[in-house]
């Protein structure tokens, strides 16, 4: 699929690989809608885009479902159709055990990561399948591959955003809309402080050194976006990812043992 002269709504459109994905899908000559919870992200994002009409932006929180079904109509009005809907925005929560997490941060979690990703695909499935030719990527995370102690909930409503999206892939077999799931590992990204999370101060983790194997935002929008060009139906972003995808699928018992080890001095 050609993204120039293309409609796309973007979520979590105002930081992180959202924001990289808006800014991506412009310098290919798309239009833009971007959607996130903050004005003043979605603010930053306009000004780096400089993009005139072809970008709108739309301050909604994706849990809210009748103003996530009354986008459609909206960016239409903008823009005059909508091609493709890329699920960007997620959350994560604090680094703590399921028994020292509230049921409210559980909620929260799902309500962001899962529901947020069911409201958007709901309301922009019909628009999408009229369409000739268009596209849909629901992001999800290594967390959706293999269980990482501390981001518990993260990783569940992560997966039932895998299992969700791979029900629509095999729903939409040889016609136009295109649907994708991508993977990405660790991102250097803002999402702790926008998910208003402290990150853990490292225990036996080198930090700096983890920081340093970040694939950027950059480097993931553009795989994104690629995944749109190109129809691709599953996306694992990083070295990271990959590596965890192979252990998963390969040894799934060692893989729990092995992440358990790891994370364990970020827990203590």
């Amino acid at each position: 699929m050609k993204v120039n002269d293309r409609v796309f709504v973007v979520t979590g459109g105002g930081n992180g690989i959202g924001r990289e994905v808006v800014l991506a899908l412009l310098a290919k000559g798309a239009k833009v809608a971007a959607v996130d919870i903050s004005e003043d992200g979605l603010g930053g994002t306009a000004e780096l885009a400089g993009a005139g009409d072809r970008l709108s932006t739309h301050a909604v929180s994706i849990t809210d479902r009748d103003a996530v079904l009354a986008l459609p109509e909206q960016v239409t009005a903008a823009h005059g159709r909508v091609d493709g809907l890329i699920n960007v925005a997620g959350i994560i929560h604090d680094f703590k055990p399921v028994a020292e997490l509230g049921f409210d941060d559980l909620e929260r979690v799902m309500a962001v990561n899962f529901w947020g990703t069911v409201n958007t695909t709901k309301a922009f499935l019909p628009v999408l399948e009229a369409r000739p030719e268009s596209a849909l990527v629901n992001v999800a995370s290594m967390g959706a591959l293999v269980p990482f102690p501390g981001q518990s909930a993260y990783g569940a409503s992560k997966a039932a955003v895998k299992l969700f999206t791979e029900g629509l892939i095999a729903e939409h077999q040889g016609v136009g809309l295109k649907v994708s799931i991508v993977f990405p590992g660790g991102i250097d990204t803002g999402i702790a402080d926008n998910s208003g999370v402290d990150l853990p101060s490292g225990g036996d983790v080198d930090m700096e050194k983890a920081k340093a194997n970040l694939t950027s935002p950059q480097d993931a929008a553009a795989q994104i976006v690629g995944a749109v060009e190109s129809g691709t139906p599953r996306v694992t972003i990083g070295k990271d990812a990959k590596m965890i995808d192979r252990l998963g699928r390969l040894m799934p018992s060692r893989a729990i043992s092995l992440i358990a080890k790891k994370m364990q001095s970020l827990l203590s």
